[in-house]
């Protein structure tokens, strides 16, 4: 019964991807239009980092079912990484989008052009409502998914910037300030480039197999070593196979092998619930070779 209704709560996030996509892929269709028709470069920058969003909601949709699939005798950890590998593409994106919208702003200044103030100010409104619906279709998966988290907070950049967008066209209108443009999508590039780099080091430190940011080593080895009948416990090593599960493979030394059971299941109870380690691999080894193993 809780499998059936874990399924029918992903069909429906799915569902909500869906959508979520289609109406961001129109929305973009209808922001390039518009800077085209306005001249507006801030227009088309939004139009661009909307389409880079639409895009990482299409990624995270494949790297959702791509990571449901089970462990197999060729991925035996499972295909949950999918979904890191979708956010480091997803990322790099971001970071290109936003180096090409500086170059696009730098260009602009040097090459000013007219621009329409009245359809800036409309399609950026029609972006705005889009996007504050977005958000609300992948608020609640956010919570739970690095993907999905990642396309959140895009979409509530671009409601900002869109809103920003609105501010100046509205200036253009009243004052003629058209530099206000290109200073805009510098600061939307920014704001690209600044989320990208405030993940990209999570997302590549998965990929490199670290440790959970919240486990110490030093912590993890005590707890193991105040267990009854463990004398010493070295190599030792932890990584994250994904987002959510962590791993963790270490040499235990006891007294006698006759205990080996007992400790194991103390061990794993342990690394389990203080540390969320649920996967863990020990090797055992008697108090004999305790000098030699440290000198490993």
């Amino acid at each position: 019964m809780g499998h059936e209704h874990h399924h029918n709560i992903d069909a429906m996030d799915d569902r909500k991807l869906g959508w979520a996509i289609a109406i961001n892929m129109l929305l973009t269709l209808a922001q390039i239009i518009g800077g085209i028709l306005s001249g507006s470069l801030a227009l088309i920058a939004d139009a661009l980092h909307n389409f880079s969003d639409a895009a990482s909601l299409w990624i995270a949709w494949i790297a959702r079912k791509i990571g449901r699939k089970p462990a197999d005798h060729f991925k035996t950890f499972g295909y949950k990484r999918a979904e890191v590998i979708a956010t480091l593409i997803n990322l790099i994106t971001l970071v290109i989008v936003g180096l090409y919208l500086i170059y696009e702003a730098v260009w602009r200044a040097f090459e000013p052009q007219i621009i329409e103030g009245w359809m800036v100010v409309i399609v950026a409104s029609i972006a705005l409502v889009i996007d504050v619906i977005t958000a609300i279709l992948t608020y609640r998966m956010s919570k739970n998914s690095m993907n999905i988290r990642a396309a959140f907070l895009h979409n509530v950049s671009d409601a900002l910037a869109s809103l920003g967008v609105i501010i100046a066209g509205t200036l253009i209108i009243l004052y003629d300030w058209y530099w206000t443009d290109t200073a805009l999508t510098l600061l939307i590039a920014a704001y690209v480039l600044y989320q990208a780099a405030s993940m990209l080091p999570k997302t590549i430190h998965i990929l490199m197999q670290g440790a959970p940011e919240h486990i110490v080593m030093e912590e993890v080895i005590q707890a193991m070593e105040s267990i009854g009948g463990v004398k010493n416990v070295h190599h030792v090593h932890i990584w994250q196979m994904d987002e959510h599960n962590s791993a963790l493979e270490a040499h235990v030394v006891i007294e006698s092998f006759n205990e080996t059971e007992a400790v194991k299941q103390a061990l794993k109870a342990c690394l389990s619930e203080r540390f969320g380690l649920v996967h863990s691999t020990l090797e055992f080894e008697i108090t004999h070779c305790d000098q030699a193993c440290e000198a490993i």
